[in-house]
C-alpha cells in the first residue's frame, strides 16, 4: 500500500519541508529586534507556534521557529497588536549538519501574516540560511543569506 504525502497541519502555506535541529535560544518572554519595513521595531515573544513540551517547561523558539509576537515599540498602529514572526537570527551559538557553528550578534525576527507572506517588503541585515530554507518568502526578501 502506497504512502500518500500529507501536509503537516501546523505548517503554514508559505512554509516549506521539516527543520533542523537548532539549539533554541529564545524563550517566551524574549524581546527581539524586528528587522523588516513594516513599522515595528522590538517584539516580544508570547508563545512558539507548535511547540510541544513538558508540564512547567518555557517554550523557547530557534531560528526558523513561527511565533506570535506582541509589538513594544514601534509605530502606533503597529504597536500592542499580536502578529506572527519567523525567527531569522539568534545570538545563542547553534550546531549545523556540516558540523559549523553559526551565531549572531542579535536576535531577530520578521512579521509574517497567518498565510506565511511577509508583511514588509524588505530584511535588514543577514538571514540564517534554516529560516531561508524553509520560508522562501523570506529568502527572496533577504539580500544576504548565511
Amino acid at each position: 500500500m502506497a504512502a500518500r504525502a500529507r501536509a503537516h497541519p501546523l505548517m503554514a502555506k508559505g512554509m516549506l519541508g521539516q527543520k533542523h535541529k537548532v539549539s533554541r535560544g529564545l524563550p517566551v518572554g524574549s524581546v527581539v529586534r524586528c528587522v523588516d519595513n513594516s513599522g515595528a521595531r522590538a517584539l516580544r515573544i508570547i508563545q512558539v507556534v507548535g511547540y510541544k513540551g513538558r508540564l512547567r517547561r518555557v517554550p523557547s523558539a530557534a531560528v526558523g521557529d513561527m511565533v506570535a509576537v506582541s509589538v513594544k515599540s514601534g509605530s502606533p498602529d503597529m504597536r500592542r497588536k499580536i502578529f506572527r514572526a519567523v525567527i531569522v537570527r539568534q545570538k545563542k551559538p547553534y550546531q549545523r549538519s556540516s558540523g559549523d557553528w553559526v551565531q549572531f550578534e542579535d536576535n531577530a525576527a520578521v512579521i509574517i501574516t497567518t498565510e506565511g507572506e511577509m508583511q514588509g517588503s524588505e530584511i535588514r541585515g543577514p538571514v540564517a540560511g534554516e529560516a531561508a530554507e524553509r520560508w522562501p518568502r523570506i529568502a527572496s526578501a533577504s539580500r544576504i543569506i548565511v
